[in-house]
């Protein structure tokens, strides 16, 4: 049991930098991907209706964390306290973003919110890169340092490719002028989570001798595991109904 909800851990974190790292990525790129308001326009409605169903994951993240390892979730959120807060600094900020730049017409009021996406997905990449640094040095040293840092630039870079990928496949030739395949979108997914996965396998036997006792993990099973399909289904819904093509767009919320 308690292999199977690591697998199921290690299953939502992955989903989570694979399906949220391209609105991530979006964000970060959105100065260069789009120049004038009519562009940043498409390529904000071009993700917009996917960032609900991707954050869905984190939130599952979480409520793994907390339920299947209660020994490490305190020593994790504490060890890790700055980067939480402005890990959910930077999620509101990105969202506020997304949710509030066409409440009003104006420059000035879409330049502001726009920036807030800009902001708030650099602040999301970069203190994800560090607290997974932090993580893998077994929270020892200080969550914020060099080392951090460097790791922070190269999860903002591999988020950004995937961005930037994301935007070539939902949009072809539109913004980057350049096409890109649902094949080339999987492999810079695969990026995308490429350190967490890597950091997950090399933490495996330590998280495995952290669960929750056995009858915990049985009556998690009965309570969540059969909403996973609902999840997936969801998933499936979105990218079915926002796939590319202009279409699509029909189908936007106007407030996006």
């Amino acid at each position: 049991m308690d292999i199977l909800w690591l697998g199921v851990f290690a299953l939502l974190l992955i989903g989570y930098f694979a399906l949220e790292g391209f609105d991530i990525g979006v964000g970060m790129l959105l100065p260069v991907l789009a120049r004038t308001r009519e562009e940043r326009d498409e390529v904000v409605a071009a993700m917009a209706p996917f960032v609900l169903a991707n954050e869905v994951w984190l939130v599952a993240v979480a409520g793994v964390l907390f339920g299947v390892f209660p020994s490490i979730e305190g020593d994790v959120l504490f060890g890790l306290y700055p980067l939480v807060v402005s890990l959910l600094v930077s999620w509101i900020v990105r969202d506020a973003g997304l949710w509030f730049r066409r409440r009003a017409d104006g420059s000035a009021w879409r330049s502001t919110w726009d920036w807030a996406i800009v902001i708030g997905s650099y602040g999301l990449a970069l203190s994800w890169g560090m607290a997974l640094v932090a993580v893998a040095g077994g929270l020892a040293g200080p969550p914020i340092g060099l080392a951090g840092l460097a790791g922070g630039l190269v999860v903002a870079a591999l988020l950004a490719f995937h961005g930037w990928t994301f935007v070539s496949w939902r949009l072809p030739g539109r913004v980057t002028g350049a096409r890109r395949t649902g094949r080339a979108l999987l492999l810079s997914a695969c990026a995308a989570a490429a350190p967490v996965a890597v950091l997950l396998a090399v933490l495996a036997p330590w998280l495995l001798d952290r669960t929750a006792p056995a009858g915990t993990l049985s009556v998690l099973s009965v309570m969540i595991l059969p909403f996973a399909p609902v999840m997936v289904g969801g998933q499936v819904w979105v990218w079915r109904t926002f796939g590319p093509g202009r279409a699509a767009f029909d189908r936007v919320p106007s407030f996006f």
